[in-house]
């Protein structure tokens, strides 16, 4: 148990030998198979009883941790139980901690990230996370659920526990990023009609990839996203048009609201494009997806970690470039910005906007607005500090505002309250399906070249002899064929130390 608690995933041959040399006795390999999947059943949980006392970990988590909510739902009463009607079978949870409900809330974020995963045990099921924004552009873990299956009434379902935790209503002006998984469009339409929903531009050029590959897709792409204004977002529409008027058209029909920064409000304070929030925190998930339910929802429990250091840097870079504008007074609040390369812009002090929209984006003083501020305060006028023209989702007040909430621990099993609610919980019902279980992640077209093109990179730099060690076709897969063995003993080559006859004469 010691050894398979401090390394659950030590392979079986080396707890045998581990074993052997502790104990002098010698263990087949599948009574040591055996033995490990026992202890790993104590230190990890065993998978169905876990279910029985879910109720009890509910209670202990309210108890813990204040202002926690818990949605329990189970499915209908099977066939064989309608007289007695002694158990049901678990459908799906929703946790939403207290601590981390109140640190969103103090983040001044509209902001949502969604996601989903899936399980990796012997029952099915997905992991639904719903990951914000600190003060300092890092991941803040919200809420989380287990559901049986993805589709719009799932999705609908945590939307709604979603919304009860954070006061949201069908007028509610929120904003949401998601990788356009199955259902959740339409569940985001019915349930927030007027909140604003981002798509992750990496997945979006993932479907532009299976059509056109080239690097200057993405570039056009990347372009088009990234502008801040209208004039610029056309401008690079067109310049894709001209480069190729198919993908253009295929762009065109995706509405640059839910991808363009020039289409962003400043309502959520944020340009991100990506939802890289959810698929950081999804990694930090990997080792809890394929234990027992209470384990894999204590491993989504963990959390993540003047101006927040990240807001500091953007400052300092922004104070450093506005060195090279001048600003001109137009009257009424108004200035006009010069800079390198003819770079001219309009700022309203009045108004607190920039024409190119990167303070209204963000929250933060662009170069433009920093440069005007110098003017003000080279004639004399009032300026106050420059972190004061910053939103105050940067400062870093609010920044340990929202981590002064904590997340309490909780006892162990044998001190968790006792439900008294007759009714058992059983596992969800589960067809085995062909084949062995896949543990890892199904890597995109993208990663797949790229990893390609690394180890392609790497035969370069080996000599000829190593080169045969690879795969065919350039997969990058080590193999021995052709592989010239050293032995460890006599140090010739051509056999190794377990068919060695002596023939180094050593």
């Amino acid at each position: 148990m010691d050894q398979v608690e401090s390394n659950p995933t030590i392979p079986v041959k080396a707890l045998q030998e581990q074993l052997q040399k502790k104990y002098g006795v010698g263990f087949s390999i599948h009574k040591v198979f055996r033995a490990k999947a026992y202890a790993k059943i104590i230190v990890v949980g065993d998978y169905k009883k876990q279910y029985e006392v879910l109720r009890d970990y509910i209670l202990e988590l309210q108890s813990t941790n204040p202002d926690t909510t818990v949605k329990l739902e189970l499915g209908d009463v099977s066939e064989s139980n309608l007289v007695n009607c002694t158990s049901r079978c678990f459908k799906r949870i929703y946790v939403c901690l207290g601590g981390m409900k109140k640190g969103f809330k103090a983040c001044l974020r509209d902001f949502l990230g969604l996601d989903g995963a899936h399980m990796k045990g012997p029952y099915p099921g997905l992991i639904l996370n719903a990951v914000g924004l600190d003060s300092n552009n890092g991941i803040y873990p919200l809420a989380y659920a287990i559901i049986e299956i993805e589709n719009c009434e799932s999705w609908k379902w945590f939307l709604e526990c979603l919304g009860d935790d954070l006061d949201l209503h069908a007028m509610s002006n929120f904003t949401f990023v998601s990788d356009r998984q199955k259902g959740l469009l339409q569940a985001v339409s019915q349930l927030f009609p007027c909140a604003k929903h981002r798509f992750c531009l990496r997945h979006i050029h993932e479907n532009m990839k299976k059509q056109w590959r080239t690097k200057e897709y993405k570039d056009h792409l990347r372009d088009c996203a990234t502008a801040t204004t209208v004039t610029e977002f056309n401008h690079f529409m067109h310049q894709f048009s001209l480069y190729d008027k198919s993908a253009y058209e295929w762009l065109k029909s995706i509405p640059p609201q839910h991808w363009a920064k020039s289409h962003f409000t400043g309502r959520a304070t944020t340009d991100m494009l990506l939802n890289n929030i959810c698929e950081v925190f999804n990694g930090k998930l990997v080792d809890g997806r394929d234990k027992p339910i209470i384990s894999c929802l204590e491993c989504n429990k963990k959390r993540v970690g003047p101006l927040t250091p990240t807001a500091t840097k953007i400052m300092e870079k922004n104070e450093a470039a506005a060195t090279q504008y001048i600003a001109e007074w137009c009257g009424d609040e108004k200035y006009q910005v010069k800079g390198p390369w003819n770079d001219q812009h309009v700022v309203d002090m009045h108004e607190r906007v920039c024409i190119c929209r990167k303070w209204e984006l963000i929250g933060i003083p662009c170069r433009h607005v920093i440069s005007v501020l110098y003017n003000k305060a080279d004639h004399g006028e009032g300026v106050h500090e420059l972190h004061t023209y910053v939103h105050k989702v940067h400062w870093l007040q609010t920044w340990k505002t929202a981590y002064g909430y904590k997340v309490e621990p909780i006892k162990g099993r044998a001190l968790w309250p006792r439900s008294e609610c007759p009714m058992q919980i059983t596992p969800p019902l589960h067809r085995n399906q062909p084949g062995r279980p896949k543990r890892k992640r199904r890597q995109s077209m993208e990663e797949k070249s790229q990893s390609k093109s690394q180890s392609q990179s790497q035969r370069s730099d080996v000599g000829p002899s190593e080169i045969h060690g690879h795969g065919p076709h350039g997969s990058g897969k080590l193999t021995r064929k052709f592989v010239s063995v050293a032995c460890s003993k006599c140090g010739n080559k051509g056999h190794n130390s377990r068919t060695c006859k002596g023939q180094g004469g050593t």
